[in-house]
């Protein structure tokens, strides 16, 4: 067997195209979807996604601010930032990218963001709404992950699935993503006991622990779905993932690539989330 590659960037780019007439639509009707990205210090993987992001902010026609800050930022100056684009009404989302500074609550700042404007689904509000099926702003990179799933068209009622992570970015939303999927879903991690074990019962198995190929191709279910959000650095300075890519497309029946599969989706689904408050603004 040999997997079929879900292709984010391709994914990510039909997105963008169904985005742009209702961006154009909401701009006609006086009110341009407004995105504000804050960056605080100079770390320089965030100043890379932060330019990402307002890249494809602009060329979907959107309103962005870039808002930088120096590493020497308060948590009360940064504090003072988000009560301002709060505040605004040509703002519909906001971001903080994170990591923070040292001496900044990360939780603090991103809990004083607007639900409504909180377009990274980060907030306790929308984290509450989301395990209970009521409508929320999702983060970015699990509401990618589904997209791609759809893709695959395959009926994933019932089967069992596995995420690898528990972080509250991506693998604590994928399992109530998954649940609402009507998947049976184990959350593992990098200390469950004989974690090959439970991947090789998993018919989709999502790695989210940020270690370089972890998750090992012989442990693949075959058959299985295969989705690495990992990006981590190889020895020789390309990318990689959570996931022994070759040898685990041997055995799957889809699989995302480092990079090229999640990435592009979380970036799209940041710009979906920021149309969608518009739209319930405007």
């Amino acid at each position: 067997m040999s997997a079929r590659v879900l292709d984010g960037k391709a994914v990510a780019a039909e997105m963008s195209n169904a985005l742009r007439p209702q961006v154009a639509a909401l701009s006609a009707a006086g009110h341009t979807p407004g995105l504000a990205v804050v960056l605080v210090g100079d770390d320089p993987a965030s100043a890379v996604y932060v330019r990402l992001k307002s890249r494809r902010a602009e060329e979907l026609g959107m309103y962005h601010r870039q808002i930088t800050l120096p590493a020497t930022t308060t948590e009360a100056e940064l504090l003072s930032v988000v009560d301002g684009l709060n505040a605004d009404p040509a703002i519909d989302g906001i971001l903080v990218q994170v990591p923070l500074p040292a001496g900044i609550d990360k939780d603090r700042v991103l809990d004083q963001i607007l639900p409504a404007k909180d377009v990274d689904g980060f907030h306790p509000v929308n984290t509450g709404r989301l395990w209970q099926r009521r409508a929320a702003f999702v983060p970015c990179t699990p509401a990618g992950v589904v997209e791609l799933l759809k893709r695959t068209g395959a009926d994933l009622r019932g089967k069992d699935a596995v995420v690898i992570g528990r972080s509250n970015i991506v693998g604590k939303p994928m399992v109530a993503l998954l649940e609402q999927l009507d998947c049976t879903v184990t959350l593992a991690h990098s200390r469950t006991r004989n974690l090959a074990e439970v991947v090789g019962r998993a018919d989709v198995v999502i790695a989210a622990v940020g270690v370089l190929e972890m998750v090992k191709g012989a442990w693949i279910k075959p058959g299985a779905i295969v989705i690495d959000v990992g990006v981590n650095k190889r020895p020789d300075g390309k990318l990689g993932g959570d996931v022994e890519y070759a040898a685990a497309a041997e055995r799957a029946s889809w699989i995302t690539p480092v990079p090229g599969g999640v990435g592009p989706m979380t970036i799209a689904m940041l710009m979906t989330n920021t149309v969608r408050a518009a739209s319930t603004r405007a």
